[in-house]
């Protein structure tokens, strides 16, 4: 189950780079029907050879109960697959850990990490408006 939602998240992360094209960063409006719901911004950090990661980050979010989520995500390319690496600037955590831990991480955290990633990405892929705005060279 883990392996297809991993696989599920290199899809859909891929479909939405694909629109970068050669940029390195791209940002886009979230809307459903008429109503703003905030920008994401997809940056790409790091390109290896069998690896890239990226940077997503929403920001603007409307309403107070709506937290920005801001992830790095890794794309293996050999394997097909892509995982949260780091959220909110804090490292992923295990597979599996103990509780209570020192950190006071959930048993399940990374799975929920990399689900709400898929939720994400379903959303920005079905709500994000055709406002893509690449940034040119000369601006970063």
């Amino acid at each position: 189950q883990l392996g297809a939602l991993y696989e599920s998240n290199y899809s859909r992360l891929l479909r939405l780079i694909q629109i970068m094209g050669d940029q390195e960063r791209m940002e886009f409006s979230l809307q459903t029907e008429h109503r703003f719901v905030g920008r994401v911004l997809i940056q790409q950090l790091e390109s290896c050879k069998y690896t890239d990661t990226f940077l997503l980050e929403q920001t603007a979010a409307a309403g107070k109960w709506v937290n920005n989520p801001k992830l790095t995500v890794r794309l293996y390319h050999d394997a097909v697959v892509a995982e949260v690496v780091t959220h909110h600037g804090r490292q992923a955590t295990q597979g599996v850990n103990r509780y209570p831990n020192k950190h006071m991480h959930h048993p399940d955290e990374k799975n929920q990490l990399n689900m709400f990633l898929s939720e994400w990405l379903n959303f920005c892929l079905l709500h994000g408006c055709c406002d893509v705005l690449p940034f040119p060279d000369s601006e970063l």
